[in-house]
């Protein structure tokens, strides 16, 4: 059993990678209902935290079918890390979670995210004063290190270990590739046979396929698999893996029936939380993932990024099941 505190998250959990722009909690939900064993908030300013900004304290709302959850905060001063972690603390949210891995520049540049792992001490420094700042359990997500030359995540492992942190993932990717190439998973593997490292390690990167997440749970030996891209316009990926880990064959894709009707919950739950003006806005950005491969799908997609009253947007789902419901 993995265990993060004392949250008990299953065997072989998988977790929803927390992303800017996509994790909120309508995608969520349909990713929750889809698998996911636990999911993260999009990384939240602990500037705009401290500052009370909306858009920052917004991203605090949890529901009670989304448990466990992290709230993954990011930021470099000091007393606004251990601030935030009040705050965080107040929403109740499982666990509290640091992010050391955001690669943009405009988050780099102000030494957070991936920024940090140009100052390790630092880096101990702040997770050792948000551990003693909160009683939340507190979880770290960083990258194998800035570039090729400064890659020091064995000794940043084993150090965040012991300043308290309860768990670790890990993209495999530096920051200075940003998202491209191939993830390296060598290393992850490494921290986490390292027998001086007694916390859940977390692996990320590239896990697009029920097939890979097999290869690579056992190949190298992590505690779970953090999924991110692969789940945008598929939050099946989490119930496919499980399906596969368990009978060694593929669950049956969704049809076009299940896929319109998760868009549909996806637009309500946006609806609910964001408004009928922003809600369908943020929606627009998940259209094209949910409907890529089908052919002919362009006149569709136009209408459902342009409309702008609710009823016209599920009449325009509703059409699509019946052009593509015998076919696809």
């Amino acid at each position: 059993m993995v265990k993060i505190g004392d949250i008990e998250l299953g065997e072989f959990p998988l977790l929803l990678a927390p992303m800017e722009d996509v994790s909120d909690p309508p995608f969520r939900a349909v990713c929750k209902e889809n698998g996911a064993d636990m999911m993260y908030t999009e990384f939240i300013s602990v500037e705009g935290l401290i500052r009370d900004a909306h858009k920052s304290v917004q991203k605090l709302d949890i529901y009670p079918q989304e448990r466990p959850i992290g709230i993954q905060i990011f930021g470099a001063n000091l007393d606004s890390m251990m601030r935030a972690a009040e705050i965080v603390e107040e929403a109740k949210p499982e666990v509290l979670d640091i992010n050391y891995g955001c690669p943009v520049k405009k988050v780099v540049n102000k030494c957070a995210g991936a920024g940090i792992l140009q100052d390790i001490p630092r880096m101990i420094e702040l997770t050792k004063a948000v551990v003693n700042a909160t009683k939340l359990p507190v979880t770290v997500k960083t990258r194998l290190g800035w570039d090729e030359n400064t890659i020091k995540i064995n000794e940043v492992a084993e150090r965040l270990q012991d300043v308290g942190i309860k768990a670790l993932s890990i993209h495999g990717r530096t920051r200075k590739q940003m998202y491209k190439g191939e993830a390296d998973w060598t290393l992850i593997g490494e921290i986490a046979n390292n027998p001086r490292i007694h916390i859940p390690i977390f692996g990320n990167g590239d896990i697009n396929s029920p097939e890979k997440a097999l290869e690579y749970r056992n190949r190298y030996g992590v505690d779970g698999i953090m999924i991110g891209r692969a789940s945008i316009g598929n939050p099946w990926i989490f119930n496919e893996i499980k399906h596969f880990f368990k009978t060694g064959e593929h669950l049956e894709k969704p049809g076009i029936e299940e896929k319109v009707a998760t868009v549909k919950k996806h637009l309500i739950h946006s609806l609910e939380w964001k408004g009928p003006v922003l809600g369908i806005l943020e929606m627009r950005r998940h259209y094209t993932n949910y409907f890529r491969g089908l052919p002919h799908i362009k006149p569709f997609r136009t209408r459902l990024v342009t409309l702008d009253e609710p009823s016209l947007i599920f009449e325009t789902l509703d059409e699509i099941v019946a052009r593509y419901g015998v076919q696809v």
